[in-house]
């Protein structure tokens, strides 16, 4: 049931995609002037390719079968770079980061909770072993540096146990004969009590009436109870009882899930691998021979002489048996003597094109004018067509195909053949190239008279090349160990951004509407980070060819969960961490050329082993205006000038993202500041519809219980001003192993954190003015 539920998901998203796709030809091609109408056009789709996103993710996740999973992939990092598209081109049009659409949600009868971005499970799932044996590799370093010590067992002197062992023992008898004379008491009182009536004798009126007061009181209060229930459920502040039920059912589900493992079939590869081997390998080699022979043959017939046969680097046969004529080869070799000699008429060119192209810069004016006439234009896509062929090898292959036969449902034998085929014919082709080439010289020598001729000083160049590499090349493990003994790469800690608690803000429309820009909420906040941070960084496709990020700020007071929110990328991404905090590289490394050293060492690990996070805390320090006395010595602005240069080094191919977070960006130098981090993320304090939740979360979290006696409003209400970092240091103060143990006989009141709350500096207004 749940193969084919999860098949029909995966079905309903490509027709979707479908008419997605069939309405950007429509729409996006035609220029728009009216602006209101362009932020509408993209957000609806925005919203469609989401939806289209979140059934792939689960259909992917969710299906066993390899091959589809490979093509529902291939959808799946187009629709994550369109949206990413989608993305650039609304931030570029209203000028702001946040963007508020709860009206388009509302016409399209959609909750906020469809427009939260998933996270691709996969991109942990399929390096899942490689992850935790780097995770098994850090700690061992760590614990061997001494970095992470285990926790130390205290040795007791024997008096001292002694003594430990008395106390308990003396307590435990304590309690037990306080216990058995609380017995013997009650005991007493009931004899008394029996003995009293007895003497008296019953008296009907008084039983009835006890018995009375007794039931009447349960069950008024039972139907108070049902009351209270019956209102909060009409209100919308509680579910029904069936519906709490399959919440409950869901959350089973989801640990079941979370346990489910891949279905192994690598074996199963392996064996289709080696039966084609042993059926097809002759065949394969016998054409192979036989063409690249008859393609020498016409080569000489064209050429007058045997063409040289192509190196390793060149691709061996496969050059030659590229589907071209032998007439094609012959004038490709005609051609390439041209080249050296065309080389030079183009640089001339291009000097001349980049001569134009300055006088063309020179007059701005006359563009703007053109393109406020024409209106607003989509930018060409690098998605439309991976979604189009994935569209389209869905149709192929999957959209009509019975897998009624496949109990399993985990792989296709015929289609991993295919895949295979081509494998064997490679190692095949290597084989026939070593046994072609030496028949080549043969040739030649029988029939031409000629030598192959012996290429030297390249044996000797490789050797000398060898010889430098050893003195300048490091091992990356090597590397790798040093980064981790010097505190450079730490250990993320692990954290999912679904962690990062907040709500959707529904004011957002009604306040642009009034002029008043609204501050962004904690949901948005996650949005961002996941489109920013993680899903460029998750997907190899998506970091090539999506608008590039290479350095991310995160902005705001203290508390509000920016190292949460750097760790969470990490974890969500398999990404390693890096920290380059000015703190932590104080003293390392000194002066210039070790700083230098120290960079290049960490791109060289962050590109080899990616994607990677390189975390800078307190970033503003190195762009500060004036450097205090006493981070004199730290000597904060050492980076400054270099960080360019180490961004300039990044490429689209490498995953690799700088994610800077301050608390006061206010206090650095803004013109270099802002040409770092392109991406610029505000993190406010959380509003009351957050915190309501927040409390909620962080009292569940530590190991409170929440009652009736416990106002989570009211909570909310006053501690307006107030950071998640505020509410988790006063639920931690009061929830201390003491008081979760007197929690069943002492449910938790609302003034109990009160005082906690109390002691905290909330942010100020002043200070969030001056973020804004």
């Amino acid at each position: 049931f749940s193969i084919s539920t999860y098949n029909k998901m995966w079905t309903d998203a490509q027709k979707d995609l479908d008419i997605q796709l069939q309405r950007e030809r429509e729409e996006f091609l035609q220029p728009e002037k009216d602006r209101v109408k362009v932020f509408k056009m993209l957000a609806t789709s925005y919203i469609k390719y989401m939806q289209i996103f979140r059934n792939l993710e689960t259909a992917h996740d969710q299906l066993i079968h390899r091959q589809k999973r490979t093509v529902i992939q291939q959808v799946l990092d187009g629709v994550i770079g369109r949206i990413l598209e989608m993305k650039k081109e609304m931030v570029e049009l209203e000028n702001s980061e946040f963007h508020y659409i709860d009206n388009i949600l509302e016409d399209l009868k959609l909750l906020p909770e469809h427009m939260e971005v998933p996270i691709p499970r996969y991109f942990v799932k399929e390096r899942l072993e490689v992850l935790q044996q780097r995770e098994k590799i850090l700690d061992q370093i760590l614990l061997n540096a001494g970095l992470q010590t285990q926790k130390p067992v205290k040795a007791m002197a024997f008096e001292e146990a002694i003594k430990m062992i008395q106390v308990a023992e003396r307590a435990r008898q304590g309690r037990r004969r306080a216990a058995f004379m609380k017995q013997i008491y009650l005991e007493e009182k009931r004899e008394r009590q029996t003995k009293l009536q007895v003497q008296m004798g019953p008296n009907p009126d008084d039983a009835a009436t006890c018995i009375q007061k007794v039931w009447r009181g349960y069950i008024q209060r039972k139907k108070t109870e049902k009351m209270r229930e019956e209102e909060m459920i009409f209100l919308g502040m509680s579910l029904l009882p069936h519906l709490k039920a399959t919440n409950i059912s869901q959350m089973h589900a989801g640990q079941i899930n979370a346990l489910q493992g891949e279905v192994e079939e690598r074996h199963e590869e392996v064996f289709i691998k080696d039966k084609l081997r042993e059926a097809e390998a002759f065949s394969i080699k016998e054409t192979l021979q036989d063409q690249i022979s008859q393609c020498f043959i016409e080569c000489r017939h064209i050429i007058g002489k045997f063409p040289d046969y192509p190196t390793e680097e060149a691709g061996g046969s496969m050059a030659i048996l590229s589907q071209r004529t032998p007439e094609q080869v012959a004038a490709e070799l005609a051609a390439k003597k041209e080249m050296a000699l065309q080389k030079k008429s183009q640089k001339g060119k291009k000097e001349k094109e980049e001569g134009k192209e300055k006088i063309k810069e020179k007059s701005p004016q006359k563009t703007g004018k053109k393109e406020e006439e024409e209106g607003w234009k989509m930018a060409p896509s690098n998605f439309l067509s991976i979604m189009e062929e994935g569209s389209s090898q869905y149709k192929a292959v999957w959209q009509n195909r019975d897998d009624g036969w496949d109990f399993l449902q985990d792989h296709d034998p015929e289609l991993i053949k295919e895949e295979k085929r081509e494998e064997v014919e490679e190692e095949i082709r290597v084989q026939v190239d070593e046994l072609m080439q030496q028949k080549l010289e043969n040739l030649k020598l029988a029939v031409d008279g000629e030598k192959s001729k012996q290429k030297k000083g390249r044996k000797s160049e490789k050797v000398r090349a060898a010889g430098l590499m050893s003195l300048v090349h490091r091992t990356i493990d090597s590397l790798y160990r040093e980064l981790v003994e010097e505190g450079l790469l730490i250990k993320a800690k692990t954290v999912n951004l679904s962690d990062y608690v907040g709500k959707y803000s529904y004011l957002g429309t009604t306040l642009r509407q009034g002029g008043i820009e609204p501050m962004p909420s904690l949901a948005d906040v996650r949005q961002l980070i996941a489109l920013y941070g993680i899903l460029p960084l998750g997907s190899q496709t998506v970091h090539e060819k999506a608008p590039l990020v290479k350095a991310l700020l995160l902005a705001g007071p203290a508390g509000v969960g920016k190292k949460m929110l750097v760790h969470a990328i990490c974890t969500e991404t398999g990404a390693n961490l890096f920290n380059l905090s000015v703190s932590n590289i104080a003293g390392k490394y000194p002066g210039k050329n070790g700083l230098q050293m120290m960079l290049h060492m960490v791109l060289k690990v962050a590109k080899q082993w990616q994607p990677s996070v390189v975390w800078i805390g307190d970033t503003e320090k190195i762009f500060s205006k004036a450097v205090p006395k006493a981070e004199a010595e730290m000597n904060p602005k050492r980076l400054e000038k270099i960080l360019p240069k180490f961004l300039k080094a990044l490429k689209a191919q490498d995953r690799v993202l700088l994610v800077g977070t301050t608390n006061r960006p206010f206090d650095a130098n803004l013109k270099p500041f802002c040409k770092v981090y392109q991406k610029i993320i505000l993190i406010p304090r959380p509003d009351y519809a957050s915190r309501f939740v927040l409390w909620k979360h962080i009292i569940l979290q530590n190991g409170g219980a929440i009652t009736d006696l416990l106002n989570i409003s009211c909570l909310a209400k006053v501690s307006d001003g107030f950071t998640q970092g505020h509410i988790v240091q006063a639920v931690q103060a009061v929830l201390s192993e003491l008081r979760l143990l007197q929690m069943t006989r002492k449910p938790l009141k609302t003034a109990e954190f009160m005082t906690s709350l109390a002691r905290q500096d909330p942010v100020y207004k002043e200070e969030e003015e001056t973020f804004k």
